[in-house]
């Protein structure tokens, strides 16, 4: 049910997405913190819906639609607001395309895996690279505003790097998988021949009747 408390806590990730990209045009320091006040209770409640859904067993195929969708856009957006706003530039910003091409490259995969009935499970490298992911915004967040001693900026810079190398191993990992998959041949199929119709083999075939066939009318 979409009114479950783990799917709640997954929108409210989603819905604050709005005032994380607005809060980024606060004068001063209030640019810096009330992002990464936002980011931060928005990664709590990542932690949170996983914890009540097991904990409550409502774990639901909406939630598990909703938790990695929630999770990409808001990582797309803080990262796109940071690039805006010239907290990541230069080659780094190289560092972020690489890590939002994975994130539509996986969304793509998973959607057409999904077709086939083919789960994508998250490795446990995966979810390294998430947290290196969080962490490095995090500190991009909190720019200038952080103390001198903890380096946030170039410490959020060489997170960032270090998630998008990651994200190339994974995302390769991902497609390899999914190629299995997309480049293995139709299975054949077999058909008979029935009054000059084909039919798949196995399939019963049609029951003769004693009646004469009437014509089709016209508006069919």
């Amino acid at each position: 049910m979409l009114t479950d408390t783990p799917n709640l806590l997954t929108l409210s990730r989603i819905l604050v997405i709005p005032a994380l990209c607005g809060a980024f045009f606060l004068p001063g320091q209030w640019a810096d913190w009330v992002p990464l006040g936002l980011f931060i209770a928005a990664g709590i409640t990542d932690w949170a819906d996983g914890h009540f859904a097991r904990l409550y067993r409502q774990q639901s195929e909406l939630g598990r639609f909703l938790d990695p969708v929630a999770d990409k856009l808001l990582v797309a957006a803080a990262i796109l607001m940071l690039v805006a706003f010239d907290r990541v530039q230069g080659w780094s910003v190289l560092a972020a395309a690489v890590i939002l091409c994975r994130e539509i490259l996986v969304a793509g995969l998973r959607e057409f895996l999904a077709e086939l009935r083919v789960k994508v499970p998250v490795t446990k490298l995966a979810k390294w690279k998430t947290t290196v992911q969080m962490v490095a915004i995090g500190f991009l967040l909190a720019h200038d505003s952080a103390p001198a001693w903890l380096y946030a900026p170039t410490v959020g810079i060489a997170g960032l790097w270090l998630a998008a190398v990651l994200t190339l191993y994974t995302g390769y990992d991902y497609l390899r998988a999914g190629l299995e998959h997309m480049t293995k041949p139709p299975a054949p199929a077999h058909f008979e021949r029935d009054r000059g119709m084909a039919r798949p083999a196995g399939a019963a075939a049609p029951k003769k009747s004693s009646q004469v066939d009437e014509p089709v009318g016209r508006g069919i």
